[in-house]
């Protein structure tokens, strides 16, 4: 059980400090409440039995705080927050238990604005990295509202829907990736290693042997001579490719090759989708200015088409538009979808309409990666197939050939 070291303040005024075991932080502000004292500072106590290894470990984390930090940190948050203990005590006491080193030195700065007298949202704002527009608008919103630890809450719950979408989706993209990489490493170990055994069985045999064996026994022997030129110009098409996506013309080509691959463009909408109408319910039922929800929108989308389409939307808002009005014109919502917005714009009762959208795109994304991952498998096991099929009909046949020519 964790161990807290507490500051409290009793009935006539008086500071006393102790240690107190209790399973989590709120349990341990509830027992010193209950005792008639006023919590002042609620801190968790480090293990002193970690192990030299672990503290190894935590030493070497320099790297910045992922989501699923980020998560964890605003879980934490809300939980002591909702037990009373101030903003500067939790922001001390999760920052003493984070391993990270460069998340605990951002949770400190953030502390440190705080104990000047910044408010949260603005000392949020200095780390763009890892608290993003979404967030700092949030929580901005919830302290002019005054509802704090309930819209941490919400952004705890937003982060994890968040993590769960992207891991899927990355898992459904790994999957063909292995597949492609298992086929090119058999076909190149198929042609460097299985077919130069056979080149002195063909040899002077050119004539006889079909158009396949002599492409492959061809290619073969430019790839066992030339292996250098081969792994030079693949590294160079890959590295090209990686640096044209990173432009703003080669992005905007990856984006519409996303939506217009077959099996993957229905994927990818149900995420854009999902993404961009979750993100606008959060941020319009947080209370955030329209325009800068609709421009937060836009820039969490992740896709260049979807972000031209906020953008448009951003600026008829501007003008004094209603929100359908550019987005009737755009293709990459559907009409019906279109028509459910205008609804929730006209009654009041937009933040409720685009949850419930972005639910049913989130349940229908979750059903595209099932569909789209029992494709991939037979159609990456016939491509597999038909290449290592071919090589094996390229070889057998002037064998047979040959055989018959001698009897």
């Amino acid at each position: 059980m964790p161990t807290y070291k507490y500051e409290v303040r009793n009935s006539s005024g008086q500071l006393t400090n102790g240690m107190l075991a209790a399973s989590n932080a709120m349990d341990a502000a509830a027992t010193l409440r209950g005792q008639g004292l006023k919590v002042i500072q609620l801190v968790p106590v480090s293990n002193s039995s970690t192990s030299a290894l672990e503290k190894l470990k935590a030493l070497n984390q320099g790297s910045g705080p992922s989501q699923k930090d980020i998560l964890n940190f605003t879980s934490q948050l809300a939980v002591m927050v909702r037990a009373g203990i101030s903003l500067r005590a939790a922001l001390e006491g999760i920052a003493e238990q984070t391993e990270n080193l460069k998340f605990r030195r951002i949770i400190l700065d953030i502390k440190q604005d705080v104990e000047g007298g910044k408010q949260f949202s603005e000392a949020l704002e200095k780390h763009p990295k890892q608290f993003g527009p979404l967030y700092v608008n949030m929580v901005r919103a919830s302290e002019m509202s005054g509802s704090f630890s309930s819209m941490l809450d919400r952004i705890c719950g937003y982060l994890a829907q968040q993590i769960e979408t992207r891991a899927m989706v990355v898992g459904a993209m790994i999957y063909p990736g292995v597949i492609a990489s298992l086929a090119v490493a058999v076909t190149v170990f198929l042609l460097t290693f299985v077919l130069p055994k056979f080149a002195n069985v063909f040899a002077g045999k050119e004539a006889a042997m079909p158009w396949p064996t002599r492409f492959l026994m061809g290619l073969s022997e430019f790839m066992v001579n030339y292996w250098w030129a081969v792994a030079g110009g693949a590294l160079v098409v890959a590295g090209g490719l990686i640096l044209f996506i990173g432009t703003t013309a080669g992005s905007k080509w990856f984006d519409s090759m996303k939506l217009a691959v077959p099996i993957f463009k229905k994927m990818f909408r149900a995420l854009y989708i999902s993404r961009s109408l979750h993100t606008m319910g959060e941020l319009v039922n947080a209370g955030v200015p329209m325009l800068d929800t609709i421009k937060i929108t836009g820039d969490i989308s992740g896709n260049t088409h979807y972000k031209s389409m906020w953008r448009g939307v951003y600026g008829s808002v501007k003008e004094g538009k209603k929100i359908v009005t550019n987005l009737y014109k755009s293709a990459l919502l559907p009409k019906s979808v279109v028509q459910m917005i205008g609804a929730g714009e006209e009654s009041g009762k937009l933040g409720e309409v685009l949850d419930e959208v972005s639910a049913h795109y989130s349940r229908q994304l979750k059903e595209t990666i099932k569909t789209v991952t029992s494709m991939i498998e037979p159609i990456m096991i016939i491509m597999m197939g038909s290449i290592v099929g071919f090589i094996a009909m390229a070889i057998i046949l002037p064998i047979f050939k040959l055989s018959t020519m001698v009897k």
